[in-house]
């Protein structure tokens, strides 16, 4: 039985059935509690959307479910709206592309000098859904739309360390065994073969370091699971590419005790499987080439270390033979689970992987400062009217232009941010 304990308080899944339901209701009760999901349209065709709505009924006591939409026309957006039209809770489709949007967040960075229009992606549909989420929760939970193995237990476990402020949990991350629902075989190649080995390689190369150990913590750093309280969330800075859930911990760890943050097992967990892809701009290579940068960025904000040219081979060197062996460590545990395993492909994306590290250096040297998003109380300190003016915005109808409010039952509830009420946004026709 796995018991031990580390840096990060960890939760362990002791196969006992947990908290449950009611005591979540009950904590949802003392705690205004919102869930994200950031989404493409897409995910409105697959199971995996649907199958996350139906377990999510049984929340009734959630102040708020917001999904940060992506979509392509007014009409898509209207679909969404009908897919949850009948929760036990009031859903907000947040249009985070819509022409209303587009304009407000155009406006907003010409007016104050601000980067806040993109680029479009997971990152910052994060960022907006939490801006709109923000107004009303006091805790924020986020899962991704494309998970085939939703339980109730996702969303029980993750949240049930921040129901009481007498924990002093701020941030909670999941962490999962990442396993094909058709297959059985281990998914996670990111984390596995490229995150894992590489903060080992870079402890190595660099010596003792605080941050590394801090991500070197977590059983799974790319997990897009997590929730977190509001105060923090006002704080955080929102990466925009693909080293959102490495950044998101580096902003962690700028604000946050170590002593206030958890990791929970959520057991068993699949969802969409991204290719290694042809080239370095492609599919996992992508990913990982933008990880590379995040962590290294990270070690220069807390830590004051900067790799030189001579360290680089050191490194390569060094990430490829950590790599080679978690594969052989990896093909251990899957013999021994009777579980099948492709050792061959997997040292060929430690192969590939290899590669993007001098690159990956170089660019990182040349360009040190990434885009982020910028943290929602540096912009409430600009126009303290934001949140609400971007919650009707998403909201925003082109043919009628009025905003259109969350369906919800016929409970009490907030409709807009704690801010003085503002004039009526203006909206682009298109």
């Amino acid at each position: 039985m796995d018991f031990q304990q580390g840096l990060i308080t960890t939760i362990h899944d002791y196969g006992q059935g947990g908290c449950g339901a009611e005591a979540l209701r009950e904590g949802l009760k003392r705690r205004p509690t919102s869930l994200l999901i950031p989404c493409l349209m897409e995910e409105f065709r697959r199971p995996a959307l649907g199958l996350i709505r139906e377990v999510l009924r049984d929340l009734d006591g959630l102040q708020e479910l917001v999904v940060a939409l992506s979509a392509s026309s007014l009409e898509e957006v209207k679909e969404a709206e009908t897919f949850f039209a009948d929760m036990p809770f009031p859903v907000r489709i947040h249009w985070t592309n819509g022409p209303a949007v587009k304009e407000l967040l155009d406006s907003l960075g010409q007016q104050h000098n601000l980067q806040v229009s993109g680029p479009p992606g997971k990152g910052w549909a994060v960022w907006q859904g939490l801006g709109v989420a923000s107004c009303q929760a006091e805790v924020i939970g986020l899962f991704d739309a494309d998970i085939r193995t939703f339980s109730p237990a996702y969303p029980q476990r993750m949240l049930a360390p921040l129901m009481d402020p007498s924990n002093g949990v701020a941030y909670v991350k999941a962490f999962y065994s990442r396993l094909a629902l058709e297959t059985r075989a281990l998914q996670g190649r990111a984390t596995r073969l490229f995150v894992a080995p590489l903060l080992a390689s870079l402890e190595q190369l660099v010596g003792s370091s605080d941050y590394l150990r801090y991500l070197r913590a977590f059983r799974y750093p790319l997990a897009g699971e997590f929730a977190f309280t509001t105060d923090l969330v006002m704080n955080l800075r929102i990466p925009s590419d693909w080293g959102l859930e490495v950044g998101l911990l580096s902003e962690v760890y700028r604000h946050v005790a170590l002593s206030r943050i958890a990791q929970v097992d959520l057991g068993l967990f699949d969802h969409k499987h991204k290719e290694l892809g042809a080239t370095a701009g492609e599919g996992l290579q992508r990913m990982c080439g933008e990880i590379l940068a995040t962590v290294l960025r990270g070690l220069m904000e807390h830590e004051g270390v900067a790799l030189s040219d001579a360290q680089i081979p050191v490194l390569e060197v060094l990430y490829r033979r950590m790599g080679e062996d978690r594969v052989r460590q990896h093909g251990l545990d899957s013999l021994v689970n009777a579980l099948p395993y492709n050792r061959h492909g997997e040292e060929l994306a430690v192969q590939e992987f290899a590669k993007l590290v001098r690159p990956g250096m170089t660019r990182l040297l040349e360009n040190p400062v990434n885009q982020q998003l910028p943290s929602w109380s540096r912009l409430l300190s600009c126009d303290s009217g934001l949140r609400e003016d971007l919650m009707q915005a998403g909201a925003l109808r082109r043919n009628s232009l009025t905003a259109v409010p969350p369906r919800a039952p016929a409970r009490v509830r907030a409709t807009a941010c704690n801010f003085p009420q503002r004039a009526p946004l203006s909206a682009a026709v298109s």
